[in-house]
């Protein structure tokens, strides 16, 4: 009995270690400074809550196209998009959600599904545009938020392979063992900020695995050399694992409301978000259009960005 109990407190230490590890290469990578080393072909803006690093593609006089990006993502993630909208006359702005990104943290932490649609809101603002709205996945969520609130400050709304959590349980709460903040900070250092994790993680979310490519894989890595973002990301780590609380896009009853222009792209073979989850949106908001890409998954602008970027401009030059 001793030599077992023995053995498993070596294990036990040994996993500890190993995660200590993780957490502390981390910090030895995340060096970089986010004002004073933001990626190239971008710019801040300041806004009323707080700066916002945006990529800004297009002539200024073109119709404004604003794009959200989903969870681990940035601004660059929408640089092949970008540009094919501005070719075909949009201007396309793409932006870090914070704690993403190059954009500055909320000092309180706040990541929030309404707060977040409220940094959306408060760019547009601070940009003075009007803008079609294209969201994917986790940042769906913001948006329609936004939509559903300020109606008034889109021209319409896009969203692809939208994560928003219909249905989820009200009641779910934060895993005891994520609790701790400094947990959390292990758990992010071992998964989405560990340089050998994300390749994996991210073919996980495509049905055509080979687009994973090592290029794409360090663009998404860029922003984690920043000072903190283990930290930031254990932060808003609660936001992706428990249901929003007072988000209007949670009830069913609110997308019969929605008034704006709305159209929805969806890959057919998305295991994240399965497409019925599309045409249950496309079913409850009315007047709303829906493209479905074939052999595609949870994110088409990676697995194929030609069919994705006609998809967009289509759905676009409906409204």
């Amino acid at each position: 009995m001793r030599r077992v109990i023995k053995t498993l407190l070596v294990l036990v230490l040994l996993v500890v270690a190993i995660a200590g590890g993780f957490r502390a290469a981390s910090a030895f990578r995340e060096t970089d400074y986010r004002f004073s080393d933001p990626a190239p072909g971008g710019s801040f803006v300041s806004t009323e809550m707080g700066e916002i690093y945006v990529r800004d593609m297009g002539a200024p006089d073109g119709i404004p196209v604003l794009l959200v990006h989903g969870s681990v993502g940035w601004s660059k993630f929408w640089d092949e998009a970008s540009i094919a909208l501005a070719e075909a006359g949009y201007r396309a702005i793409s932006f870090d959600m914070p704690p993403m990104g190059y954009s500055q943290p909320d000092p309180d932490h706040d990541y929030s599904r309404v707060t977040q649609a409220g940094r959306i809101v408060a760019l547009t603002r601070a940009l003075e545009i009007k803008p079609h709205l294209v969201a994917h996945s986790f940042g769906a969520g913001a948006a329609v938020e936004a939509a559903m609130r300020r109606p008034s400050d889109f021209e319409s709304l896009v969203i692809v392979n939208g994560a928003l959590g219909l249905g989820a349980d009200a009641a779910k709460t934060l895993p005891a063992v994520l609790e701790p903040v400094w947990l959390r900070e292990v758990a992010v250092s071992l998964t989405v900020t560990n340089p050998f994790a994300m390749k994996p993680m991210l073919r996980s979310f495509l049905h055509r695995k080979e687009t994973a490519t090592e290029e794409l894989v360090a663009l998404l890595r860029e922003p984690f050399r920043l000072s903190g973002t283990t930290q930031s990301l254990a932060e808003w780590l609660p936001t992706l694992l428990v249901p929003p609380q007072g988000a209007f896009s949670m009830d069913r009853a609110r997308y019969a409301e929605l008034t704006l222009p709305t159209g929805i792209i969806w890959g057919r073979e998305d295991r994240a978000t399965p497409l019925a989850q599309g045409q249950e949106l496309n079913a409850l908001i009315s007047g709303s259009s829906l493209i479905v890409l074939d052999e595609i998954g949870h994110i088409p602008q990676i697995e194929d960005p030609a069919g994705f970027q006609a998809a967009l401009i289509e759905v676009l030059g409906a409204f």
